[in-house]
């Protein structure tokens, strides 16, 4: 019998290469066509959304998008205030004369001059008219015993009257309206 040529696999499109050889160019180009169309492919059904005709195509079916909202945060609160209470005592006011006897002496009786009422000039309308004697007596005394030898000074009035009076001294009247100093 002849020899016989080994067996060698039908070559064609689809079928793998020969062991040994490489693809024809027709091939690879085949391959790398339909790979590159299926991605095309691919992407269009991926990025056809976005466009004016599929928003058309798709109109019955497609739900809106959802809607962004975005929120600040809120102003955070402002810091706790703590107040404190203290209490005061106001200081008394100061007095703009120091006090010291009255400068008015009204209705009968004897005065230790800087003590019962201030030393000065002192002025009276003269006689009380209430009583049953219109008459108003003053006197001016070195001390209080009363005597007639205590008398620095004394007089009736039967309408107005002035009269001095010094400190230490003893100030006497009767029957006289009030008397008010004025100087």
């Amino acid at each position: 019998m002849p020899p016989t040529a080994p067996y060698l696999p039908p070559t064609g499109p689809g079928q793998p290469p020969l062991p040994g050889g490489k693809p024809s160019r027709g091939k690879k180009w085949l391959t790398h066509g339909a790979t590159a169309f299926l991605a095309f492919l691919i992407g269009v059904g991926m990025g056809g959304s976005d466009g004016e005709s599929s928003s058309k195509a798709n109109a019955g079916s497609a739900k809106p998008a959802p809607r962004v909202t975005v929120t600040a945060d809120p102003e955070p609160e402002p810091a706790v205030t703590v107040t404190e209470t203290a209490t005061v005592k106001p200081k008394p006011p100061k007095p703009s004369k120091k006090p010291g006897p009255p400068t008015t002496v009204e209705g009968d009786g004897q005065y230790l001059v800087g003590e019962d009422m201030k030393a000065g000039t002192y002025k009276t309308a003269g006689p009380d008219r209430s009583g049953f004697v219109d008459n108003c007596y003053w006197a001016r005394h070195k001390d209080a015993s009363g005597e007639f030898g205590s008398i620095i000074a004394n007089q009736n009035l039967q309408g107005q009257g002035r009269v001095t009076l010094n400190k230490g001294e003893y100030f006497e009247t009767n029957g006289c309206q009030k008397w008010t100093r004025v100087g």
